[in-house]
């Protein structure tokens, strides 16, 4: 009575598949709504109460961390969500920069320390809610070790991630400076040594622009409900390529941190030994002085580079659109794809206002997307959900059956490969646009028809889909990492194996926060009843432990590859 191999089952997985709705591709997709939707009213939706159900804790930490477990599930279920994130916000900052020194002291550390230590920190990292945070400010905020410049700088690079760290629970103004005059932002949008203008050269606006398209005011004026507003029937831009130009101006002279303003060190001839994470400093000579005129303002002549850049800064940050324009990246990032105008209203309201008169509160306007209403329980008939990327996917079944290391470190290097692998690798975007784009739409497709964005589903296609099914398939037998170091632990769920059902409702609880519909969970059962396990005292007890195994593992892999789960509602 030889153990059937795990990958027999794969013919059970097209079957459930098929029995489900048809392949990822065209299944995996939120229910089609108008896009001018409005929120159910507030009075209809159910407030975070002081305690939760244990589904309910699940799907909170879906949202606000890298994935439940079961300690941070029944911890979160006993004080509620909002003493929740009130203790995330008081954890303290563990840095990635001191993680490639302690490697530094011992090799040469590379691009690929940095992913050791980000997987690390959000595998294992207590605070969560600045681990899942910061992940998602890294795709608003995009620098990429595709660029070899940045690749290179591993320590730079890492500093950059904690950078967003230290600023996601603290104000959006602190975050932007510190991002525009970090050395490897000013690398990656080649702000860093750009100059004033003269004989012929003119200030480069690669930074100028993106800082407006991308991390602020975005291409069209917006309604504080993040709506479109409408001039004739049709969109208003933000900004021309005059404001373009005249902000390029704010962002020249600034070049490597040091001990003097040297043309040497300026072009980086000369150099500090921490410059790749000081920001950067201004140079006088090489800033330009005159007027500066964009977005309706204009700076006076004679500037200082630092004055200068707080003023433009300024002007970004108080501009209506900065917070429904922030606020629903942030949603999508976190919550849903398709947030109602009402949702982004009330989370916009929420970054001009904490509520004592601050605008731009990080915290506030976390809590804002999480705790709002929409959020914790959403409206019906509404596009629910998003897309789960890969990687959230990868960290979510890691967390939660406790995968640990060997040898200590989590040495999950490239993951790019979209055939063999999940074609997504934290911190190696394509572009400066991320690896989707918040306003994507597969093209020819219900969703497009209906008038809603998917943005995650710029990432899939047939070799992505087959690519995460080979992937999980060996990763939860084997382990993931170089040299499958990475193993979880099963020990929980093997203890269930003889209970199929029980052993579907723990799954269930921990990849799909207690959402699996009761036909899914019959065919999933069903499934782990063809698995036959021995009696422990029959003549093939040696197959036992190897039989509740393999139901573990067909468990698991079933609900992940189930449209159910790479939907999170």
């Amino acid at each position: 009575m030889p153990a059937p191999s795990f990958r027999q089952f794969s013919t059970t997985l097209v079957l459930l598949l098929t029995a489900c709705g048809g392949s990822e591709a065209d299944s995996a997709q939120p229910r089609p709504v108008s896009p001018a939707r409005q929120a159910a009213p507030a009075q209809q939706l159910a407030a975070p109460s002081a305690s939760m159900t244990p589904a309910a804790a699940s799907r909170f930490l879906a949202m606000a961390s890298f994935g439940p477990d079961s300690q941070s599930i029944n911890h979160l279920a006993s004080i509620g969500a909002p003493a929740w994130l009130d203790e995330e916000f008081g954890k303290p900052l563990r840095r990635h920069r001191s993680f490639i020194d302690a490697i530094a002291a011992q090799t040469t550390p590379g691009e690929f320390h940095i992913n050791d230590s980000l997987w690390q920190q959000a595998i294992r990292g207590p605070d969560q809610l600045r681990q899942r945070v910061t992940y998602a400010l890294s795709q608003i905020f995009v620098i990429s070790t595709q660029d070899e410049n940045i690749a290179t700088m591993p320590r730079g690079a890492a500093s950059y991630y904690d950078v967003l760290a230290e600023h996601a629970f603290g104000n959006y103004r602190q975050l932007l400076k510190a991002v525009a005059l970090h050395p490897m932002m000013g690398i990656y949008m080649s702000h860093m040594k750009n100059q004033k203008e003269g004989r012929g050269r003119i200030p480069d606006e690669n930074f100028a622009r993106e800082i407006m398209q991308l991390m602020s005011i975005g291409l069209y004026e917006l309604n504080q409900d993040g709506s479109l507003k409408l001039i004739q029937g049709r969109p208003s831009e933000t900004y021309k390529h005059e404001d373009v130009a005249g902000l390029a101006k704010v962002f020249t002279g600034w070049s490597w941190a040091g001990g003097d303003q040297s043309q040497a060190r300026f072009f980086g001839q000369v150099k500090d030994p921490n410059r790749d994470w000081r920001p950067m400093q201004n140079y006088a000579a090489y800033h330009a002085s005159g007027a500066k005129r964009f977005l309706g303002v204009s700076l006076p002549e004679g500037g200082s580079g630092e004055q200068d850049l707080d003023a433009a800064l300024d002007v970004l940050f108080r501009h209506p659109n900065t917070g429904p324009f922030i606020g629903r990246q942030l949603i999508q990032r976190l919550v849903t794809s398709n947030p109602s105008p009402a949702y982004v209203g009330r989370v916009a309201a929420a970054f001009r206002d904490n509520g004592s008169g601050v605008r731009g509160d990080m915290r506030a306007l976390i809590k804002a997307v999480l705790l709002d209403p929409e959020a914790q329980n959403p409206p019906v008939g509404a596009a629910a959900g998003k897309l789960r990327e890969p990687v959230l996917r990868l960290a979510n079944w890691m967390r939660a059956f406790k995968a640990s290391s060997a040898s200590g470190q989590f040495r999950m290097w490239y993951l790019d490969d979209t055939s063999l692998s999940l074609g997504q690798t934290p911190l190696r975007a394509p572009s400066v646009f991320n690896f989707f784009r918040p306003s994507y739409t597969p093209p020819g497709s219900a969703l497009a028809a209906a008038g809603l964005v998917a943005p995650e589903f710029q990432l899939a296609s047939e070799p992505t889909v087959i690519g995460y099914l080979n992937y999980m398939q060996k990763a939860i037998v084997s382990g993931v990492g170089r040299n499958a170091d990475i193993r979880p632990n099963y020990a929980e769920e093997v203890a269930l194996a003889e209970r199929p059902e029980l052993l579907v409702e723990r799954v269930n609880l921990l990849l799909l926060n207690g959402r699996m519909p009761a036909s899914l969970k019959g065919q999933i059962t069903a499934a782990l009843n063809g698995i036959i396990v021995p009696a422990s005292n029959g003549p093939y007890v040696r197959y036992t432990a190897e039989r509740k195994l393999n139901r573990v593992h067909m468990a698991i892999y079933l609900t992940m590859a189930a449209p159910e789960y790479l939907i999170q509602q």
